[in-house]
This record gives C-alpha cells, sequence and structure tokens, in this order.
C-alpha cells in the first residue's frame, strides 16, 4: 500500500507516526507534500517519509489518498488533483473538519471512493478514537485496507456525519478537557503536600486505568462509582462536592458551546 499526504499539518503528522509507530505502513510507502517545504522537509527527514514536489505527484504514486489541508483550501485541492485522482481511480480519504461526501464527490468525481474520517490527536500513540463515514463507492478490500489504517492506531466508529459534530467535542475536543481534568486533580494532590510531577502521574495514571475499566466492563459508569463509593465513606463527600460545585453541568456545557461552535 502506498499511502499519500496532501497536507502535513499536526492530525496529519500524529496519523504518520501512528502507523509508523504501529507497524501498520512502513515510512518508504508514505508519500507527503504540503505548501510549505521547509515544513514537510524536516518531518520527512526525522521519520524517513518520502517527499514529493507537487500534489499531483502524491496523488499519482499512492493507492490511498489523505487529504489533509485546512477547509479553505481543500476545495481548490481536489479540483487541481481530479485528473488524478481519477486515473484508477484511487481511495481518497479526508480528515478536513467540515468536508462532506457530498461535497467531495462533486469536487473530485461521483466515482471517487471516498472515506471521510475525524480522527483525534491520540492517533499518535495508537490510542485514537476515529469517527468514518463511507460514500457508496468505498467497498469491499478497498474499504478493509482504508479503515483498517485507523484501527490500527486506536479505535473507530462508524457514525453519520450528521452526528460528527457530536463526536467532534466528545472525542475531538475533549482530549483537552481531560487534560484540564487531570491538571485539576494534581494541583489538588499539590495542594495537599505533593509535588506536581508525581501528582500530575497518579491522576493521569488513574484517569487511563479508570477509562480502561469503562471500556472492559459491561456496567455503566454510574454502576462503577458506585462500587468505589462506601456508604458515608470520603468518596461519596467528595462526589457531593463536585456535584454542588456543578461539576456534571460544567462538563455538559463545555460540549454544548464546543458543538455550537464546530457548527457555526
Amino acid at each position: 500500500m502506498q499511502l499519500g499526504f496532501i497536507g502535513v499539518g499536526g492530525m496529519a503528522q500524529a496519523i504518520i507516526k501512528g502507523l509508523i509507530a504501529a507497524d501498520a505502513v512502513a515510512p518508504s510507502d508514505i508519500i507527503v507534500h504540503s505548501a510549505h517545504k521547509e515544513h514537510y522537509q524536516a518531518f520527512a527527514s526525522s521519520t524517513g517519509v518520502r517527499m514529493a514536489d507537487s500534489n499531483a505527484a502524491v496523488v499519482q504514486d499512492s493507492d490511498f489518498v489523505v487529504l489533509a489541508v485546512t477547509p479553505n483550501i481543500a476545495p481548490e485541492v481536489l479540483k487541481e488533483t481530479r485528473d488524478e485522482l481519477n486515473q484508477e481511480p484511487k481511495v481518497l480519504i479526508s480528515i478536513v473538519a467540515g468536508l462532506s461526501l457530498q461535497t467531495m464527490e462533486e469536487l473530485a468525481g461521483y466515482d471517487m471512493p471516498i472515506l471521510r474520517t475525524l480522527p483525534n490527536v491520540n492517533v499518535a500513540i495508537d490510542a485514537g478514537m476515529t469517527a468514518l463515514a463511507v460514500n457508496e463507492n468505498l467497498t469491499g478490500a478497498k474499504l478493509a485496507d482504508a479503515k483498517g489504517l485507523f484501527d490500527a492506531i486506536g479505535s473507530t466508529t462508524v457514525l453519520p456525519e450528521a452526528d460528527f459534530s457530536t463526536f467532534s467535542a466528545l472525542a475531538g475536543s475533549s482530549p483537552a478537557y481531560i487534560y484540564f481534568f487531570i491538571d485539576a486533580l494534581s494541583r489538588a494532590g499539590v495542594k495537599h503536600g505533593l509535588n506536581k510531577k508525581e501528582a500530575t502521574r497518579i491522576a493521569a495514571a488513574v484517569t487511563e486505568g479508570s477509562a480502561k475499566m469503562v471500556l472492559q466492563s459491561d456496567k455503566i459508569p454510574f454502576d462503577l462509582i458506585d462500587q468505589v463509593s462506601s456508604p458515608g465513606g470520603s468518596t461519596v463527600a467528595g462526589l457531593l462536592a463536585m456535584e454542588e460545585a456543578g461539576f456534571m453541568t460544567a462538563v455538559v456545557k463545555g460540549i454544548d458551546a464546543t458543538i455550537k461552535r464546530y457548527q457555526e
């Protein structure tokens, strides 16, 4: 599989690093190009991926083409590479926010096999969460191979495009909110005598373990809360204090605000 990237920004780099770390794609089978050579040249040198001198060259030398540019220039890039995309045709994979399957078909061709994706930054460490939407032209082995790229760097879920804004808040933006929560836990530890580095390590490890527990259990989170909470105990006291301060309401309002901005 030859995998091309048009655009080598932060998310593209995270995907590439994750694929290489997972041994899903060899660096020599990855081709990159962007508008800023000094940017992707350094990345290619550090990772061993190949460089192309144009977007068209990326498409010509790739079986799967990842569109990883900003939304404002994506239409221009698709028009520019339409002929090369349709020569075989290639499989087009988009990580461009807000670019629908219908729009990509209009710009790249109605026969084009397309996978629309919304990955989060954790793909860099093979722990990502990626939403997928597929057009009717992408089927069989090509669909399995395209989906397999993202399965190799985390978890995936197939969603209607209408749900992408909700997914973006729950998976795309939420790492920042989870970092915020971990930092709040660690600062509480510092308040009570731990040094910041050790408090952060403890908070992060417990967050990771608790997330694994939710994923591996057949219980809902509130049932797991009950398992940790003794009647009249310190955990219950802490939970009640958090709820009194508006913890759940604050989280929901944060997601609401994220979805609203995504849809604007």
